[in-house]
């Protein structure tokens, strides 16, 4: 069965199916950020600094765990895109069915850790005592969403993976929708605090999920079409799938791993610095969402080429996702250095807080160029089965170093510019050893050779 999208993402001008299936992932990724970011935005306004740090604080810790998931989502949305690119459609009907499974059994193991775990944890973050309860009750209720979420991930990369990208926004649109209107009645109204803005998050993902499996079951007469017969695993499906997807789980978890040991440095640094780095992240998010979904949209786009034998295509394709990247970053970066402090002050009137967000965002946003190289070729990589490699780069040489970096010099140099440095140092690195594998690696032979492909 073949797809108006697929055709395009095979045949048609390259950076215009970049560009047409980068937008909904982009917009969709945004509207996912107003989950957070409505619980920020009221949350500081309504609740007050304290509040707004203790859902700040949890960030890194929550990101570790979605991100081990991701991760394997990600593995299922490659073999699912070369499967489909290779004009396989009984390989992708046992995929879909073994990767939604998946979603279940991990992700109702994620919710038992997140719950357990929610207090050790912030407490081994240097989580201060002031804001420990409300840390621990906002991650103890977000861990309740988990399955929900994970079934949304897994079920937009099975829609992205056939070139469907457009539909994904449209659920995040309609369930951050939920999410807004949520948090104004449980927080504005309800007086709940941080419980309310957890519990809104929570229902907002849960429809996000339903609006997802329900398109996918009733695509009927696609080799994406649930029907509950098929739900089980299939070991070398399954296999697949991790031989990806773990990689990529452990590269997240590594990178979240880092961001934690940030987040326990500026910890150090008191509530305002803790309140001002959770607004950064708010902030910082237009950048990250915007290079992560070039990053998919290159996997995908380089999966179903690669599954088609059309590798001057994904070279092509992965130049223009290049020039793409570092032309917004550019903007991004000027936009953000330029009105940083009108930007923190949608979030907080606290005039600390403010004053340490700017110095944040006047250190980091104008080295965001030397991270754009990591994500594209990382995602095209991976979008040809290669992430053996550029796991390797990215565990060691960009969070490893990182760790060895607050680990050594934030004791000896104790200030906010010293841990936000260890962001530039281990980009620059990391994007240099990219460039040069996938340049002179061989990858593309080895990724023809493990498919049986000439």
């Amino acid at each position: 069965m073949r797809s108006l999208k697929q055709t395009d993402i095979l045949t048609g001008s390259i950076p215009k199916q970049l560009l047409f299936f980068f937008l909904p992932i982009w917009f969709g990724t945004l509207f996912q950020q107003l989950y957070n970011t409505a619980d920020t935005l009221i949350v500081g306004n309504f609740v007050g600094t304290n509040a707004l740090a203790a859902v700040g604080a949890t960030g890194a810790f929550v990101n570790l765990l979605v991100g081990l998931f991701v991760g394997l989502c990600s593995g299922a949305g490659v073999v699912i895109a070369q499967s489909w690119g290779a004009h396989d459609p009984e390989a992708v009907d046992r995929q879909v069915h073994t990767a939604l499974v998946l979603s279940v059994g991990l992700g109702a193991l994620l919710t038992v850790l997140g719950f357990a775990s929610a207090t050790p944890m912030m407490r081994l973050m240097g989580t201060p005592e002031e804001i420990l309860a409300d840390s621990a009750l906002y991650l103890r209720i977000y861990s309740l969403g988990m399955i929900p979420q994970m079934l949304y991930n897994m079920g937009t990369n099975i829609l992205r993976a056939i070139g469907d990208s457009k539909r994904p926004l449209y659920f995040l649109i309609a369930a951050s929708l939920v999410n807004i209107v949520l948090d104004v009645v449980f927080i504005a109204v309800f007086g709940w605090g941080v419980a309310g803005a957890a519990l809104a998050t929570v229902l907002s993902q849960v429809a996000s999920a339903v609006l997802t499996l329900r398109c996918i079951a009733g695509s009927e007469g696609t080799p994406w079409h649930i029907r509950a017969e098929k739900l089980r695993m299939h070991t070398e499906v399954l296999a697949a799938i991790c031989m990806i997807g773990i990689p990529a789980a452990a590269q997240s978890a590594m990178y979240n791993v880092s961001n934690m040991l940030i987040q326990s440095s500026m910890n150090s640094f008191g509530t305002s610095t803790i309140a001002a780095w959770g607004v950064y992240g708010k902030i910082d998010f237009v950048f990250w969402m915007t290079i992560n979904s070039l990053g998919i949209a290159i996997t995908t786009f380089a999966g179903q080429n690669f599954g088609a034998r059309q590798y001057d295509r994904v070279r092509n394709g992965v130049r223009v996702c290049m020039a793409m990247a570092a032309g917004i970053t550019l903007v991004i970066s000027a936009v953000f250095y330029n009105a940083a402090e009108p930007l923190f002050r949608l979030f907080s009137q606290d005039d600390a807080v403010v004053a340490v967000g700017v110095g944040m965002m006047h250190v980091l946003t104008p080295v965001y160029i030397t991270y754009i190289s990591i994500e594209v070729l990382s995602g095209a990589l991976r979008g040809c089965g290669d992430v053996r490699v550029p796991t390797l780069i990215t565990v060691f040489f960009v969070c490893g170093l990182r760790v060895l970096w607050l680990t050594l010099m934030v004791p000896r140099y104790h200030t906010i510019a010293t841990v936000e440095l260890s962001y530039p140092l281990t980009w620059t690195l990391a994007s240099l050893l990219f460039i040069l594998y996938y340049k002179r690696g061989g990858w593309l032979n080895r990724c023809k050779a493990a498919k049986g492909l000439e």
